[in-house]
């Protein structure tokens, strides 16, 4: 399910879960430390990001939870395709996260990931999940909107 290309851009899948559960805060681009079947896999769309989340450990950036199926063509037998993934970013960008993180109780999601000039990069979230009566109102002004694009139409 690969978007097509644009400036460079091929998007592979995205979080939906993410972006309707929680309030995004800010965005960043990170880099994933993969093995070469992982990629295959991911060029050939076989990853999903549900119930994943970045998660600090020894001071990195770790993604937990991301599915990279295993690539038919070459797989080892011991692979694990629920494996933690290191993220890579700049120092003051990893170091900006893990303070708001730590200070603010922020929560680090995958939004999407994308082939950028044929490398793996991941869109990664500082985001605050929403109560319950936040994702009512967001889906009441929703429907809100829609109604009104609907009663457009029709006039026309």
């Amino acid at each position: 399910m690969a978007i097509p290309i644009s400036n460079g851009v091929k998007i592979i899948t995205t979080n939906k879960y993410a972006r309707s559960s929680y309030d995004v805060i800010d965005k960043f681009e990170a880099g994933l430390v993969l093995t070469g079947p992982e990629i295959k896999s991911i060029r050939a769309g076989q990853i999903s990001l549900k119930g994943s989340y970045g998660r600090l450990r020894n001071g990195e950036l770790w993604l937990t939870g991301a599915h990279i199926a295993p690539y038919h063509q070459g797989t080892p037998a011991n692979y694990d395709p629920l494996r933690p993934r290191k993220l890579l970013l700049h120092k003051r960008e990893a170091n900006k996260l893990l303070g708001k993180i730590n200070e603010q109780r922020l929560t680090l999601l995958p939004l999407a990931i994308y082939l950028k000039h044929n490398v793996a990069k991941l869109e990664i979230a500082l985001a605050r999940g929403l109560k319950k009566y936040d994702k009512r109102a967001k889906i009441k002004a929703k429907e809100t909107d829609r109604d009104i694009q609907r009663k457009m139409r029709s006039k026309k």
